[in-house]
């Protein structure tokens, strides 16, 4: 989500050295030949959508432990089993085991009048209030704030953070992770100061009545006190309704608790490389999500992408030189254990991974890839950057790989993060409107060929 600008693209290009260019202008026309061929199938015949169609439709929200992330596992390996791959195979992890419990319920309680219902939900991995819970509200927006306020005010109170995404920023990514530390440690900073819970404005630049969950964090060694998302809409009605009213208190009851860990699996399947098969590029997405929708920008269209990508190859008859991975990582959004095992038993294996590719962002229209990796492998991946103006997809400079392919860091040339068009993707993330219905067919099928794309190209001139 961290895009290049297209000047650093076409700089990079002056800057490759005299044998690379000579390698990449002997199969520009090669390649650009082929690359059409990939787009082509994609366009034509692609079964990316149709794919998220029915793990959607027919398993929707896929937590972690949950019966649905079972049977995303199955659908996954089945799926993959169809498309006549090398090999395809489980890779076990145990996973956290989160559940939401029943509705949750919220609501403002003025000094005068009827109550108010707010749009709640809790965030991932928090406690449950234990019935109802009751209490007076003190916003902030930034943690200097929290730490000038005297314990009198704060304690036995709910803390209120209200500080917005900032719309400035024209990658939302960032926005999110300015914004995003108030969810990952607002309890644990409000348990401190006495607060017996935390509303976290959600985070998103739209302003509507969903609340957006996502995971969060204790201290161990600090007490656990109930984290709850507010919709846009509520954050500021509720912000107002305080200045008219100090002494409102607002009303919460979660039902939400961690279980024992489950065994799970990342599911992997493979074309073996024909002339450098030990050799491995692996790309992947996460086959977990949320559990308010049906996770189909996150990341139910990287799952599906992943998986076009070798059907891809295969389709166009461009078997690749190196051995190519699709891995639907398992507990991306509440732990990442599937990419920590993934990396460890590569490891184990001393197995020899060139590139690790990851789509996360949503499924909309590509623009191009972010590289992690030394200055010489950035460039080289940057001189390919012309064989994709005729889609669009050419913005290729310094970025974000990606969460579940982190962990392969140390063992590979570079991380790469496939990037699309994100102006639209924090209204819908993480919330009950992330279903099929927002994702548009050519976007999600353009963005699965240029990921094809660029893995023949690297399976083919290596990094």
């Amino acid at each position: 989500m961290h895009f290049a600008p297209r000047w650093l693209a076409l700089a990079g290009l002056a800057l490759v050295t005299t044998a690379t260019s000579v390698s990449a202008q002997t199969g520009t026309k090669i390649d650009s030949t082929n690359i059409r061929k990939i787009y082509d199938e994609a366009l034509l015949r692609g079964q990316s959508y149709e794919n998220l169609r029915q793990l959607t439709g027919t398993i929707g929200g896929r937590l972690s432990g949950s019966p649905q992330a079972e049977k995303a596992v199955q659908w996954g390996k089945v799926t993959m089993e169809k498309l006549g791959l090398d090999r395809v195979y489980l890779q076990e992890v145990m996973v956290p085991h989160w559940v939401r419990g029943p509705k949750e319920k919220a609501q403002i309680k003025p000094a005068k009048g009827k109550g108010i219902a707010l749009n709640v939900c809790a965030l991932g991995g928090s406690v449950g209030t234990n019935g109802k819970m009751q209490a007076g509200v003190v916003e902030v927006d930034s943690w200097q704030e929290l730490a000038a306020m005297p314990d009198d005010k704060v304690k036995g109170k709910f803390i209120f953070y209200n500080r917005p995404m900032n719309p400035t920023f024209i990658e939302t990514g960032r926005a999110y992770g300015d914004a995003g530390d108030q969810r990952r440690r607002g309890a644990i900073e409000a348990a401190k100061r006495g607060a017996i819970g935390a509303l976290v404005r959600s985070l998103s630049l739209a302003h509507d009545d969903f609340p957006h969950t996502g995971t969060m964090s204790y201290d161990e060694q600090v007490k656990k006190v109930p984290a709850a998302a507010l919709s846009t809409n509520d954050a500021d009605e509720l912000s107002q309704l305080l200045k008219a009213d100090p002494g409102l208190t607002v009303e919460l009851e979660m039902g939400c608790q961690q279980l024992p860990e489950v065994k799970s699996y990342n599911v992997i399947g493979e074309i073996k490389g024909s002339k450098y098969p030990d050799e491995i590029i692996s790309v992947g997405g996460h086959l977990d999500s949320w559990d308010l929708a049906q996770g189909a920008h996150d990341d139910g269209t990287g799952c599906v992408q992943s998986m076009e990508v070798l059907r891809l190859l295969k389709a166009t008859g461009l078997r690749p030189e190196r051995t190519v991975r699709a891995v639907l990582f398992m507990n991306e959004e509440n732990g990442t254990r599937g990419g920590n095992k993934y990396a460890e038993l590569a490891k184990a294996a001393n197995e020899k991974h060139l590139a690790a590719m990851e789509s996360d962002g949503g499924g909309f229209t590509p623009r191009g890839f972010g590289i992690e990796g030394s200055p010489e492998v950035v460039k080289k991946v940057q001189q390919w950057s012309p064989l994709f103006a005729p889609y669009k997809s050419e913005e290729i400079g310094p970025g974000h790989g990606g969460t579940d392919i982190g962990p392969l860091k140390e063992q590979v040339k570079a991380l790469i993060g496939y990037e699309c068009d994100d102006q639209r993707y924090f209204d819908i993330h993480h919330t009950a409107a992330d279903t099929f219905d927002k994702v548009n067919r050519r976007e999600l099928e353009l963005g699965g060929a240029s990921m094809a794309a660029l893995i023949y190209l690297m399976s083919k001139y290596g990094l």
